[in-house]
C-alpha cells in the first residue's frame, strides 16, 4: 500500500465472503459519481476519491477528509460499500479491516 496515505480508505472489490465485486468497472464507475467535466470537456476524478487496481483487485480510494468537506458524498460511498458487503481498509490501520 505505499501509494496510500494514513489520510486514505481503501474500498475493495471483494465481498467479506472473498467474492470479486461485480461489475468489473464498479470503482471507475462509483468514483465518476464524484467527477467533474472541464472546459476540455474531459472527465477529472475528485482530488478525494479515485479507482486504483491494488494486489489485482479494483478498488475505490477515499480521502478521509471527505467526511468533513462532503459529508453527503462520503456517507453515499460508505452506504455503498455496507450495501455491497464491500471489504475497507484503512492504512492507517493495517491489521484493522473494516466491513462497510
Amino acid at each position: 500500500m505505499s501509494e496510500l496515505t494514513q489520510n486514505e480508505l481503501v474500498i475493495q472489490g471483494l465481498t467479506s465472503s472473498g467474492r470479486t465485486f461485480r461489475p468489473s468497472d464498479w470503482a471507475e464507475r462509483l468514483s465518476g459519481v464524484l467527477s467533474t467535466y472541464g472546459e476540455d470537456h474531459r472527465m477529472s476524478y475528485s482530488p478525494h476519491v479515485r479507482p486504483i487496481t491494488l494486489d489485482g483487485i479494483k478498488c475505490v480510494v477515499v480521502d478521509k477528509i471527505l467526511q468533513q468537506e462532503q459529508p453527503g458524498a462520503y456517507s453515499f460511498l460508505m452506504g455503498f460499500a455496507r450495501e455491497n458487503d464491500l471489504q475497507i481498509l484503512d492504512p492507517a490501520n493495517p491489521d484493522e479491516q473494516k466491513q462497510a
